[in-house]
């Protein structure tokens, strides 16, 4: 599969849990709102049908009180190995047109790597404030499982 590297970003983490703990941080709304945010925000509420075709909604604040919703549907859910969803932002100003979010979880034992694909950026500038935010969003899900 090609992907355009200018409209997507990949990177990966090893989460030191199983596989099941690691998707299911990743599809229980309570679960999410431990680490779905980067850090210095929180997740004031995660709303989550994990079907095909269901909608989640992530409600993420800033500490000075900045709300950043996320929203999108579930294409594909292959538990514990593969989730696919839609990916954008309901704040006008931040809206970005529908993305694409392929999310991987090999099991690695004792481990799991989680390897997160965002497609579809509108511009490189867009593309580079999600990667932090993946990054820290990670970070997180890390600390999580320490």
């Amino acid at each position: 599969m090609s992907v355009d590297t200018k409209a997507s970003l990949r990177l990966s983490r090893i989460i030191n849990a199983s596989r099941d703990r690691v998707f299911q941080a990743w599809t229980e709304p309570e679960l999410i709102k431990q680490w779905s945010a980067p850090e210095g925000m929180d997740v004031a509420e995660s709303v989550c049908d994990v079907t095909v075709g269901g909608v989640y909604r992530i409600v993420m604040n800033t500490l000075e009180g900045k709300v950043h919703t996320a929203y999108g549907s579930y294409k594909e859910v292959d538990p514990p190995s593969r989730l696919v969803y839609t990916w954008d932002w309901e704040e006008e100003e931040s809206q970005m047109g529908e993305t694409k979010i392929t999310v991987e979880f090999n099991d690695m034992g004792d481990a799991t790597e989680v390897v997160i694909l965002h497609e579809l950026f509108p511009n490189e500038e867009v593309r580079e404030g999600h990667f932090t935010g993946w990054k820290s969003c990670l970070n997180r899900l890390e600390a999580m499982f320490a």
